[in-house]
């Protein structure tokens, strides 16, 4: 006899494995889903092993995506974040393998990146936008606009005042490009969140700022939508989510990290302010101590408050 498996209760993060977590989620029933996976890169996770062979890494990410896309609505979006290594056998998968069509590949760039001994350091993550349904799924323009380069770079008070849509590659400080913005272009710009951040959990090396997950989440879905991420991490994904007034679901195979992300959740409102620079090419981040930057990355005094 087959037990039947309850669903999961929305509006929270489960401990356990993705794999048997995901196949609790009902078919058909999810708009949004965000996953930041292990890279198979050998990072210090507390209860999984990113040291896996190739072939058992990529059979293993064929098993959760594959479940991923089964809880999609017919009109659903799946947005994956991956490194280097296995973007593009992630990309095969997801395209020809389980039927999505990749509307965006997305390049977000960041310095402070990972130092490397014998190669360029790492200093960008790709960002898959992949879709059911290539003429039926949610991609909301207005919430997502960006100065364009003409308020930027001239000033110019004909400037739309509603802005224009991102470019794919999103960069996260612009000061050090050699040249600056160029006069016909726009990027996305978010700082990573780096240990000095105010923003910073502290308890997690691979958390994703708010305002990057903001601008997915505004895109990809409406409030009232249901967001799932099977990789919930620092749970970025989910205090988004729930600020933005969506539904959620996480899971988590680490029991700590998912108690943690239980507490960050209870301290969050529906309506709360993402954390971060709602426009970081005019701002700075906050630090920890109060200081923030200025457009060239030097220390300048605090606000009195």
């Amino acid at each position: 006899m087959v037990m039947k498996r309850e669903p999961l209760a929305i509006d929270a993060v489960h401990r356990g494995d993705c794999l048997d977590l995901v196949a609790r989620v009902p078919t058909g029933s999810v708009h949004l889903a965000f996953a930041d996976p292990p890279f198979n890169i050998g990072y210090d996770y507390d209860a999984y092993d990113d040291r896996l062979s190739a072939d058992a890494y990529l059979d293993w990410s064929r098993k959760w995506m594959r479940e991923v896309v089964r809880v999609l609505r017919p009109d659903g979006t799946f947005w994956l974040a991956i490194g280097d290594e296995y973007a593009a056998e992630l990309k095969v998968i997801a395209t020809r393998e389980l039927g999505l069509t990749c509307r965006s590949w997305v390049v977000w760039y960041y310095t402070f990146g990972v130092n490397c001994k014998q190669k360029f350091s790492r200093s960008h993550v790709h960002l898959f936008h992949f879709v059911r349904d290539p003429l039926a799924f949610t991609f909301n323009t207005d919430a997502i606009r960006v100065p364009s380069a003409r308020e930027l770079v001239y000033g110019d008070k004909r400037a739309n005042p509603t802005g224009r849509l991102p470019d794919d590659t999103w960069v996260l400080r612009p000061q050090d490009l050699p040249d600056g913005f160029g006069a016909a272009e726009d990027t996305w710009y978010f700082p990573r969140i780096c240990g000095t951040f105010k923003e910073r959990s502290g308890w997690h090396g691979c958390q994703m700022p708010e305002q990057l997950l903001g601008r997915i989440i505004r895109a990809s879905s409406r409030e009232g939508e249901t967001v799932i991420d099977p990789f919930a991490g620092s749970g970025t994904t989910l205090a988004v989510a729930k600020k933005l007034g969506r539904s959620f679901l996480g899971m988590e195979l680490s029991e700590d990290y998912a108690d943690r992300v239980n507490s960050r959740l209870a301290g969050i409102s529906a309506g709360d302010p993402l954390d971060g620079a709602a426009e970081p090419l005019k701002t700075a981040p906050a630090t920890k101590d109060g200081r923030r930057l200025d457009a060239r990355g030097k220390k300048r005094p605090s606000r009195a408050k």
